[in-house]
């Protein structure tokens, strides 16, 4: 007669098998997805270069406001001495005024006194048709672009290079100048004319007059403030408006990393700027203008400092050594893009099955076919 408890110990025996068994088989299987269950990706392919420019001194040789002033007949050193002696004339008032604001101010004073009388976002468009670039500019946006085709795995990763310029400046000037058309957005103070009056939220219509003028300040960027301009840059949100600049996103989901940007500027003003980038793994070049000595040795104690990695003259032009220094940072940047992009592929993609003992014939495939060694363009 057979032992009940040892049939009962092997029939747990079998079935502890049996369990192990089908988790086996479970783990080894595809795991079934409906459509609406996809496998989910990256939100960006993290193929875009970002050129990130200053204006003034950076672009141009003067401050944009010139040919303003000089349409309106205003006496430009006179309006600056003003703006920095106002912080202090109203400290002594009682008054606290932030320096970032203290220009837009006095701007909105001229208009209200009448000097600047009519100066509206239109009139500031028309005058940024009268700014002046640096030699090279703006044909350098268009020609850098194609750095990124250079190359025939360039291409293949649709590498893309594009061109942000960031801006104490006024933003309406900028949009009318010569190098708006090769921007791919532009972040600068903006003004509104018109303000809405008390009682707005009841109003079903708004009077619009013709003789609008600047009234209010809409946005201020300051030397600080351009930093979230990079983070907007970097999570992409000046491209989806849905995703907020403050939202938490892993680096591989960000649309530009930092590592993928170079800012270009021109001095100490944008340090908060130059560090965060290059901090990030990014370039931070610095400009200065030809004539000037002493710019020539703000750039030098800024790169001995670790501010910057490099600087050179503002010339564009396709021979100087800006432009060359530029062109070579794409294409390194480039190469790493696809050596990290090839990487990726061949750390997801099995390789397909092969014949135990390949016949000779197959031998010269087999080595042909293996993948290549990765590493980084630096290595």
């Amino acid at each position: 007669m057979k032992n009940p408890a040892r049939t009962s110990h092997r029939l747990k025996l079998h079935f502890a098998h049996c369990r192990a068994a089908l988790r086996a088989i479970a783990f080894s299987l595809p795991a079934h997805r409906s459509d609406s269950q996809a496998m989910a990706s990256t939100l960006f392919t993290q193929n875009i270069i970002a050129c990130i420019w200053d204006f003034d001194k950076t672009l141009i040789p003067e401050y944009m406001q010139s040919p303003l002033f000089r349409r309106y007949g205003i006496n430009e050193p006179n309006f600056w001495a003003e703006t920095n002696a106002l912080m202090e004339h109203y400290r002594r008032r009682g008054y606290t005024l932030s320096g970032e604001i203290a220009y837009l101010n006095h701007l909105l004073t001229y208009v209200q006194s009448g000097e600047l009388a009519k100066l509206n976002n239109k009139a500031l468009r028309d005058c940024g048709r009268d700014i002046k670039f640096y030699p090279g500019l703006p044909d350098f946006f268009a020609r850098s672009k194609a750095y990124a085709r250079e190359k025939d795995a360039y291409a293949k990763n649709e590498i893309q290079v594009e061109h942000y310029i960031v801006s104490t400046g006024l933003a309406e000037m900028i949009r009318g100048s010569a190098i708006a058309p090769h921007v791919d957005h532009i972040w600068g103070c903006e003004f509104i004319e018109s303000p809405l009056q008390p009682g707005f939220l009841g109003q079903k219509e708004f009077e619009i007059t013709s003789e609008a003028e600047i009234a209010q300040i809409g946005l201020v960027i300051d030397n600080t403030t351009k930093t979230r301009a990079l983070f907007e840059i970097n999570k992409g949100t000046n491209k989806n408006p849905a995703i907020d600049v403050n939202a938490n996103i892993a680096p591989e989901d960000r649309r530009v990393p930092f590592q993928n940007m170079i800012y270009i500027a021109d001095g100490p003003s944008d340090i908060p700027s130059f560090s965060v980038v290059k901090k990030n793994g990014g370039k931070a070049y610095g400009v200065y203008n030809p004539a000037r000595q002493d710019e020539f040795a703000q750039n030098d104690r800024l790169r001995s400092v670790g501010r910057i990695d490099h600087y050179g003259p503002a010339d564009y032009t396709e021979s100087s050594s800006t432009a060359q220094w530029l062109r070579l940072q794409i294409h390194s940047i480039c190469e790493r893009i696809v050596a990290d992009r090839e990487a990726a592929l061949a750390t997801r993609v099995s390789k397909p099955p092969r014949h135990l003992n390949p016949s000779p014939g197959d031998l010269p495939a087999t080595r042909r076919t293996r993948p290549p060694q990765q590493g980084t363009f630096l290595d």
